[in-house]
């Protein structure tokens, strides 16, 4: 359990396996954007320690988050290196119009049955928004996995609530962790689609 410490105290208090945690994970996120498939193993790392950290936070949901996390990064690390006819790389592809609204619709679907577990069988401190971002992150994990852009824009709505959710339980290397992660998605959206557009106009 977190101690309730002053504001200014957060970097003292904050163990160093969460800055190991950090370290890996904005590796894995700067990888991903560069489109390097070490990405999975690298925020293997990460997401393992997490577990530990954010269960110790009594952010529940986002400890299960990380487990899923684990295993969706073993699918994408297979994902990404399986050939696809002539191409020996699976390419950045867009969702079509019904997967967005699928998405959309499982989204909300896994907000309400995260929120009722959270309430009725944890003491989690926060659970409206521990609930938001793992809905928001199980479908981006999917996205990225199968190296749809979309994922990008996904992280970035949960990224953003992220900052406030861990800086609100004083783990502020992780609340920092994110705010990075915000930039990196911004800048990965763009990367993503000039290398979609370069596709295009090559083929």
């Amino acid at each position: 359990m977190i101690p309730d410490i002053p504001v200014d105290l957060w970097v003292i208090h904050t163990s160093v396996i969460e800055l190991i945690a950090v370290g890996f994970g904005l590796a894995s996120v700067w990888l991903v954007k560069k489109e390097v498939v070490w990405a999975f193993p690298v925020g293997a790392v990460n997401v393992l320690i997490y577990v530990f950290i954010c269960f110790s936070a009594r952010l529940y949901a986002y400890a299960g988050i990380n487990v899923f996390y684990f295993l969706m990064g073993m699918y994408g690390w297979y994902n990404w290196i399986r050939k696809t006819g002539s191409d020996d790389h699976v390419p950045i592809t867009v969702c079509r119009k019904k997967e967005r609204w699928l998405y959309a619709a499982l989204i909300l679907v896994f907000f309400i049955a995260i929120y009722l577990m959270l309430t009725k069988f944890t003491d989690s401190t926060i659970p409206l928004w521990d609930a938001v971002t793992t809905a928001i992150y199980i479908i981006a994990m999917w996205l990225m996995a199968r190296k749809k852009i979309e994922h990008w824009l996904l992280w970035i709505i949960g990224d953003l609530v992220s900052i406030w959710l861990f800086a609100y339980e004083k783990l502020v290397f992780s609340s920092f962790q994110y705010l990075v992660f915000t930039l990196i998605a911004i800048f990965g959206w763009l990367e993503w689609r000039g290398k979609m557009k370069a596709l295009t106009i090559v083929e």
